[in-house]
């Protein structure tokens, strides 16, 4: 008898939630400078289309990502002819959608940071030899670390929590698209309270952790500014 019918899928949302929030600082990263600095007329465009997956419901965005990565959509249809593998209902499936899911909780942040300092650190960094690119990650990026650090927290955190759009575009697999939040949906169904309370009894308490992290670093590098 499983003792922890919930191990698995929280290892799941552990490898999801990590591999999401690596690529979500690639892409966010740029992002975030750019909409901190530009003057760009598609600046609101953007920050909109960033922003909206706080504010459209969660199975309405899992809808139109499960057409997008299903097997008739334009994603969907071209990685099956280059991997001969389904894209939906599948781990690199949940990974797109998570990606997408949990884009402003990374990119905001980051973007909030780096309006506070500008451009001019990076100015001063190129002026006295460094390269662009020595000089944000060795000037810029240090001075916006409590901005990585809430957008590295939340992000995860935000993954780890799904449902909705994790249950649309990767359905209830389990090894592969179960992760924990479906998980203690099934138990709760099947009436299995105690396991179903363990599950989440461990995500509040991963919450509440992360959170207090955020506050308390953010507060020491206050303190030492």
């Amino acid at each position: 008898m499983d003792l922890f019918p919930g191990f698995a899928p929280l290892l799941l949302s552990f490898k999801l939630a990590a591999i999401t929030v690596v690529i979500l600082l690639l892409i966010g990263l740029p992002l975030a400078w750019w909409l901190a600095i530009t003057n760009n007329r598609a600046k609101p465009l953007v920050e909109t289309l960033v922003a909206l997956p706080l504010v459209l419901p969660p199975t309405v965005l899992g809808f139109y990502l499960l057409i997008l990565l299903g097997n008739r959509g334009p994603l969907g249809r071209f990685w099956v002819e280059t991997t001969g593998h389904p894209l939906a209902f599948s781990f690199t499936g949940l990974v797109i959608a998570s990606v997408i899911y949990s884009l402003p909780f990374v990119v905001q942040p980051l973007q909030t940071a780096f309006e506070q300092q500008g451009k001019k650190y990076l100015e001063v960094a190129v002026t006295l030899g460094a390269t662009p690119w020595r000089g944000f990650f060795n000037t810029v990026l240090p001075m916006a670390r409590r901005g990585l650090l809430t957008a590295v927290v939340l992000g995860f955190a935000h993954t780890m929590g799904e449902f909705g759009v994790v249950l649309m575009v990767g359905g209830n697999i389990p090894g592969e698209t179960r992760v924990v939040s479906i998980a203690i949906y099934d138990l709760v169904e099947s009436m299995q309270y105690g396991a179903a309370h363990r599950l989440s009894m461990i995500l509040l308490a991963l919450s509440f952790m992360a959170l207090m992290l955020v506050f308390w670093v953010s507060r020491r590098w206050v303190s030492h500014d």
